[in-house]
């Protein structure tokens, strides 16, 4: 890491090149104003300090130069809203505590780790001076418990999006209690929080984050209908939603984001085997807002953006679907698509399903073209 030492150094010569390139103090003289002389970097005027600090673009000198003198620490710790951290390889723990109260208008936090550093004291520290923020990372914090999503729901009530998947310690009363206090989550991602998601929680959250529109349930295995419903009904907005390894959940699930979610734009139902064509039969009546537009529509309309209406699903390994119900969603929603190049109806592991087809896909073969099996990537 760049000491503050060697980049004070740098600075004053960066400093002597810039006056004698301008002619020193010339340009006052010529001028016959009253501009201030400046005789070293630390005179510089707080907004070009932070127009080079954001030119610069890299946040480990944000860091240093915080450390520089006051004027430059509260400078950016008014001005900096964005800062990530995840560039910190080691000590990042003391590093997020050492940096908390300076930044205290932080906005947008980003700590993903490698391997596993941040411990809840760093977590309380963001939670007592970025009473601001708004989106936090705190992604594979496996040594997380509790504790930092009290501390979240205390200090951080603005909170729109979260995302501390891989946090596998924290448990359904802490994240019950979080959504009690951050009513203004709109991205929340749980994906391997097995604890924390459970169909108790899933109602929390469904009765206090009504603006809720992207929510990643991967791999909460504890999960069943229950849960999803009561998001279908307390999360009208949703417009993505994982659900991959949710293994318990059946085709109410499916039948009630179909009636309840009209904007849900992907879904994911990666291994959840006991969904069955009653599930895709909803989905392709459902009041998901879609332009149920025919094959020349899709065609005349190619290079535009997609139509609204179901763009994403993943329905791998769900071996009990057939063919008709899918082909039966495929046409009722123009931006699934199982072409190569634009593949997002994803069945990988359903050899059953070759024979489905999107709009463009038989278009093509319509017009004399080859029709090829529809892309199995995951």
């Amino acid at each position: 890491m760049v000491s503050a030492r060697s980049l004070e150094g740098n600075l004053d010569s960066c400093f002597r090149n810039l006056m004698v390139s301008s002619g020193g103090g010339r340009g006052q003289a010529e001028i016959g104003g009253d501009m201030p002389t400046l005789s070293g970097w630390k005179d510089l005027p707080m907004e070009l300090l932070m127009r080079i600090i954001s030119v610069v673009g890299d946040d480990r000198v944000v860091i240093v130069a915080s450390g520089v003198c006051t004027g430059w620490r509260d400078a950016l710790g008014w001005g900096v809203t964005n800062l990530s951290l995840s560039w910190c390889q080691q000590n990042m723990n003391n590093l997020t505590i050492s940096c908390a109260h300076k930044f205290t208008k932080l906005q947008v936090l980003t700590i993903r780790q490698i391997k596993p550093q941040l411990e809840d004291s760093a977590v309380e520290a963001i939670a007592n001076y970025c009473y601001d923020l708004r989106e936090l990372d705190l992604s594979r914090s496996f040594r997380l418990s509790d504790r930092s999503l009290y501390a979240l729901a205390n200090g951080c009530p603005r909170l729109t999006k979260l995302n501390i998947s891989g946090c596998s310690s924290f448990s359904d009363s802490a994240l019950i209690y979080l959504s009690c206090h951050c009513k203004n989550l709109k991205c929340l991602n749980l994906c391997g929080c097995v604890k924390a998601v459970t169909d108790g929680s899933l109602q929390a959250i469904a009765r206090n984050c009504a603006h809720l529109q992207s929510l990643n349930l991967g791999w909460c295995d504890n999960v069943t209908d229950e849960g999803v419903t009561s998001l279908a009904s307390g999360c009208p907005d949703l417009r993505a939603l994982d659900l991959c390894g949710c293994v318990l959940i059946t085709d109410e699930s499916v039948i009630a984001l179909a009636t309840g979610c009209p904007h849900l734009r992907s879904l994911g139902l990666y291994y959840c085997q006991n969904i069955t064509d009653r599930a895709m039969y909803s989905l392709a009546n459902s009041c998901v807002k879609s332009k149920r537009v025919g094959w020349g529509a899709v065609r005349s309309s190619s290079g535009s953006k997609d139509v609204d209406g179901l763009a994403n699903l993943n329905i791998s390994q769900c071996t009990a679907l057939t063919p008709p119900a899918v082909q039966a969603v495929c046409d009722s929603f123009p931006s699934l698509h199982t072409c190569p190049e634009r593949h997002s109806l994803i069945i990988s592991g359903c050899l059953s399903l070759t024979s489905v087809h999107c709009a463009c896909g038989l278009q093509r073969h319509r017009a004399g073209g080859t029709l090829q099996p529809p892309s199995h990537a995951y």
